[in-house]
């Protein structure tokens, strides 16, 4: 009696196989998605800036289509350039956070007359500074303006 082997042939992974595939791939696998956090993380950072520069510019344009007379006294009253101004205020943004836009306005001392060369000391007519800044941040914007 003569008994026939047959010769399986194996067909797929062996389970030695598929551990060390799996070894290979968690070992590769952590610092790939260590290198992306940063990236991540950076479009948080980047949107909070885009709304916080867009708020400056918001607020700069509306205190610019203030007259000019206004301004002006107010800087005159100030006087000031630490100080900040009536036109303060605190808006939400829409994701609820809040944020509080400092004004600062000055007189101007833009021909140095007094040769003391500080710009807010001495005073030239029709010539204001303004700066909006977002309380907390270094994010600002300075403007001067004329009649």
């Amino acid at each position: 009696m003569s008994k026939t082997h047959t010769i399986m042939h194996q067909c797929g992974f062996s389970y030695v196989e598929v551990i060390v595939a799996s070894f290979l791939l968690a070992i590769t696998l952590v610092p790939a998605l260590e290198a992306l956090q940063p990236g991540i993380q950076g479009t948080g950072i980047h949107q909070r800036y885009s709304e916080n520069q867009y708020q400056l510019t918001a607020k700069m344009e509306e205190i610019l289509a203030e007259p000019f007379a206004d301004l002006q006294s107010v800087a005159i009253a100030t006087g000031d350039p630490d100080t900040s101004t009536s036109y303060t205020d605190t808006v939400t943004l829409s994701n609820g956070r809040q944020i509080t836009r400092d004004v600062f306005l000055s007189t101007y001392d833009g021909d140095n007359v007094d040769a003391d060369n500080d710009p807010f000391t001495g005073m030239d007519a029709d010539l204001i500074w303004i700066k909006v800044m977002i309380e907390g941040t270094p994010h600002a914007l300075e403007n001067l303006t004329i009649p």
